[in-house]
Parts: C-alpha cells; sequence; structure tokens
C-alpha cells in the first residue's frame, strides 16, 4: 500500500510472468495457457482496444460475457490501459441490463459471442448514448456492432507502456461489481485498488500453496470467483482451472482431471454436491481446502463425511464492505473467529437491533447500544482511512444508506452491513440474518400454519398494485409469461426453499431450477 509507484496487482502478474513464465496459469476445456502467453494475450487485446476503442486513461469498460480465458485476457489488457471494467452479470437483459450499463458509464461494452441477441434488444438505447459494442467473433454484419476477435489477432503482443497507467493509484476504481439486485435493480459495488489487494489475500491468509490449482467456476462477475479466485490466484501464482458454469454431475470429475487442490463455493453449492447420487470413489481426489460462504452446519457436516478430510474456510464479507471474517479453524456453523489484531485493524460492533422498526435500538444519549456475547446484533464496522468504503457507483441515495453517523460518539462513522450476527462466549462468529429478512419468516410460518404443503406457494412475487385491464379485469397472462425471472421481474421475488422459509430469489437459483439442479 505505502510502495511508491503504486504497486498493483498487474505488476504482481508481470512479476509472475518474468518467475515462471511457462508455469500454466489458465485450464480452460482442452485447452491452457502458460503465464507468459496470458501477458501476451492480453497485449494484443489492449492494443486491440486502444486502436479501434480509442480507450484511455480512466475510461470504463463493460464486460459482458460467461467464463472463458477471454474475460480474463480482457480485464488484464483493460488495467495495462488504465481503464475500470465494469462486471456485468451475464443473466441480466433488457432494462436491468442498460440499468447496470448507464450506473458505471461506460464507453465501451465488450460482449460474448453468445450474448449477441441480448446485446441487440438494448442495441438502439446503446447507440443513442454512443457506445462502441464489440462482441468476441471475426466478423459480424449487425450495424452498430463490431468484431473484436479478428483485431485481436491482428496486434502485436509486445508490451505496453507503463505510462498509459501512471496516474493509476490505489485508490482509484479497479472494478464496478454488481450486487444480485434481490431488494431492487442491481447496484455497482465501487472495488478500489485496495479493496482488490484486500480481497486477493485471502487465499495467502488461508494456507494456499504457489503449489496448489484453484477450480474456478463461479461466475467472474462474482466477487467470489473474480477477487478471492482469480485475483488470489495472481498474487499465489497459481494454476487457475476454469469452468463455464457450475456443474454437479461433472464436478468432482473435474478435480480428479485436473488435480484440483482447492475449491470455492457460495450459497447452496456444498447442498448440491451432497444431493448427487453416491459413488465409490466420493473421495478419490486431491482436494484440500474449500473456500467461500453459505455452508449450512448440517451440510458442512454431511459434507465432510462423505468426500473425506477438507478443510472448509468459511469466510464473511460483501464486495461493498469494509470487514470480513474467516473461520480458519474450521469450527462448523461458524463465519469466523475474533481476534485483537483484526479488531485493531478493522473495528466493528455488533448493536442492538429493532426488526419492526428496522433500525437500531438508541440508548437515552441517542447512541447505539452494544450487544453481550451470544446475543443477537447488527454488524457495523468503522469507516476510515484504513478501511474505507465506496459505495455504490452513481447512487449516493443507496450509498448513504449504507452509512451509520453518531453510533458511539459524536461525529463516528459506521458501516451498516445489514447482517446479524452473534459472537459465542469463545469467540467464534455466526450469521444469523439479513435486515429485512424477517418478513419472509413470518409469511412463511403463517402459509405453513393455515395452508396444507400442497397448497403453499413456492413464489411470491410483491406488487404495490395489481395491473389491471381497462375494465378493472387483472392482467393475468403477463404475470404468467414473466413467471418466476428475477431479470425479467422487477418486484421483490421470493423462493420457498426446502421448506425452510422465503428466500430472496436470485438469477443463481433461477438457473438452478432451470437446469433441474434444483427441484421444486
Amino acid at each position: 500500500m505505502s510502495k511508491k509507484p503504486f504497486y498493483s496487482i498487474l505488476e504482481c502478474f508481470l512479476e509472475k510472468v518474468a518467475r515462471q513464465p511457462h508455469k500454466k496459469f489458465i485450464v480452460f476445456e482442452e485447452s491452457s495457457y502458460t503465464y507468459s502467453q496470458a501477458d501476451k494475450e492480453s497485449n494484443r487485446v489492449a492494443r486491440a482496444l486502444s486502436t479501434h476503442a480509442g480507450l484511455k486513461e480512466g475510461d470504463t469498460v463493460a464486460l459482458f460475457m460467461g467464463n472463458e480465458p477471454h474475460y480474463v485476457w480482457i480485464w488484464l489488457a483493460l488495467v495495462k490501459l488504465g481503464c475500470t471494467a465494469s462486471l456485468l452479470n451475464n443473466n441480466i437483459r433488457s432494462k436491468s441490463l442498460l440499468h447496470c450499463f448507464s450506473c458505471c458509464e461506460a464507453k465501451v461494452l465488450v460482449a460474448g459471442a453468445d450474448l449477441q441477441a441480448a446485446v441487440e434488444e438494448v442495441l438502439p438505447a446503446l447507440k443513442q448514448q454512443g457506445i462502441r459494442v464489440f462482441i468476441l467473433t471475426e466478423d459480424c454484419s449487425v450495424e452498430g456492432i463490431e468484431s473484436l476477435c479478428d483485431k485481436i489477432q491482428q496486434a502485436s503482443d509486445q508490451p505496453l507502456s507503463p505510462q498509459l497507467s501512471a496516474n493509476i493509484d490505489i485508490k482509484s476504481p479497479a472494478l464496478y461489481i454488481f450486487t444480485s439486485g434481490t431488494s431492487g435493480l442491481p447496484k455497482a459495488a465501487i472495488v478500489s485498488h485496495e479493496k482488490l489487494w484486500m480481497t486477493s489475500f485471502v487465499l495467502s491468509l488461508v494456507g494456499v500453496r504457489s503449489d496448489d490449482i484453484i477450480y474456478i467456476y463461479l461466475p467472474l462477475y462474482h466477487g467470489g470467483g473474480f477477487l478471492m479466485g482469480l485475483c488470489g490466484a495472481i498474487e499465489k501464482g497459481i494454476t487457475v482451472v476454469l469452468r463455464r458454469k457450475f456443474s454437479a454431475s461433472q464436478f468432482w470429475n473435474d478435480c480428479r482431471k485436473y488435480n484440483v487442490t482447492i475449491i470455492q463455493y457460495i450459497g447452496e453449492i456444498m447442498r448440491y454436491l451432497c444431493n448427487t447420487p453416491k459413488r465409490d470413489n466420493d473421495r478419490d481426489h486431491k482436494v484440500r481446502l474449500a473456500l467461500g460462504n453459505g455452508i449450512r452446519a448440517d451440510t458442512w457436516a454431511e459434507f465432510l463425511q462423505r468426500f473425506g478430510d477438507i478443510h472448509i474456510c468459511e469466510c464473511y464479507g460483501s464486495t461493498e464492505g469494509n470487514i470480513g471474517f474467516i473461520n480458519y479453524v474450521g469450527k462448523i456453523g461458524a463465519v469466523g473467529k475474533e481476534h485483537f489484531i483484526h479488531k485493531m485493524r478493522y473495528p466493528y460492533a455488533l448493536i442492538r437491533y429493532d426488526p419492526e422498526k428496522e433500525e437500531p435500538v438508541k440508548d437515552s444519549r441517542g447512541f447505539c447500544i452494544r450487544v453481550p456475547r451470544g446475543e443477537t446484533g447488527l454488524l457495523v464496522s468503522k469507516i476510515g482511512e484504513r478501511t474505507p468504503f465506496s459505495g455504490y457507483a452513481k447512487n449516493e441515495q443507496q450509498t448513504e444508506k449504507k452509512r451509520l453517523r453518531n453510533v458511539f460518539v459524536k461525529g463516528d462513522l459506521y458501516f451498516n452491513s445489514g447482517d446479524l450476527l452473534k459472537i459465542d462466549n469463545e469467540g467464534f462468529v455466526f450469521f444469523q440474518d439479513r435486515v429485512g429478512d424477517t418478513f419472509s419468516k413470518a409469511t412463511y410460518q403463517h402459509v405453513q400454519n393455515f395452508l396444507p404443503s400442497y397448497a403453499r406457494p413456492r413464489f411470491i412475487r410483491i406488487q404495490d398494485t395489481m395491473a389491471m385491464t381497462g375494465t378493472f379485469k387483472q392482467i393475468k397472462v403477463t404475470l404468467a409469461e414473466e413467471g418466476f425471472n428475477p431479470t425479467i421481474i422487477r418486484d421483490p421475488l421470493f423462493y420457498l426453499e426446502n421448506n425452510k422459509g422465503y428466500v430472496p430469489m436470485t438469477p443463481e437459483i433461477f438457473d438452478s431450477i432451470s437446469d433441474g439442479r434444483m427441484s421444486l
């Protein structure tokens, strides 16, 4: 952080290129690319975008594509040009896509070949804004969309001048990563180079070695896949096995085929793996460490019993947040453990919270109240020079909602995580709930008490008013057509998960249902 000139993740990558040019960096399907090859490919991309898109330091480029090596080359190219990458969820469409695009004021859109139809849907609006659109094909006949692969192939792979990004520093925005949008339109979290570094160090903190191989199937538009996975791999100089998307049936086959030692997970991924048919070779693999967040205690125990002695490091954090925890000792159910050095570096507290009023409880002086150990409270973390909160791009209202002022003394400033946590007497930290999810639980209890199992709705969509025809009849056809797709529906949408409660519907859950990985 103190090094001058600024030491970026790019410098770290180039050091690995010089030190281990022939080591495999990306393995994708039947192809592999060394650190040196990745460097040269990104040089080609940088020169192609500089020449044909006119990119310069400080510009923002939106990436709209799935997991593939080009994703990595393009991002490295943008860092070399001093540009910021906006990582768009490749499941979003139409208005939501345009919203995300406008959040970060991108000048250029680069899309995967398989997403051309989605781009064409919003092309008139992009043209109106003067946005240059490139697609990863060798030719394109659509007016307003330019091919990029042919231009990359024609470009030189020689190194670029460091002067192209000379004015970028550790506080500059490195990325825009979008929230899932379960409570409205997605918000663009600003990820500075400082935040990128802090997150990439997680692999080192949990004991990843230089000879490890990490399996990344999480979408690269997701903070877990990109920051902890890809950037963490660069920081350690290890090999990345990249997959287009998660497959429960092929997961362990891939791990065996590529000698994977490190895996990541989010949400219900581990449960999906436990739900696959048992096989004699379930423990035949080299995976030694699993890193992620969202595994339930019962699934945790089942996973270890079935798949062997794998050290699970459950983490807590958010893309935009300034606080995180790591359960480095493997305590089942915990998301972390308190440590006095960590608390000195990242001051935080759990404060009393009123779920009905949806606000912190204050004492007679108007200040927040710390909860004792064993009691659930709202996690807040101090905002300061060493613990910044960058907020959301072009959304000062939502940014301000995340700031809590005059928490313990007049004039202090804290980040409102929106999460309810509990710390036990041993110092282990447990995630309890997300603020605002209480009404979902009350609804489920009501449904469970008054409706038979076959009549309980699997999906709930909340609207302020019902759309009506001119003769005041409900418009049911449109509702039926929209179904439960969260990329189309802008209203709050909930899914009944395993008869445990209603959870916010996400594109990941929708994909799991559509692919048959999650049954209704």
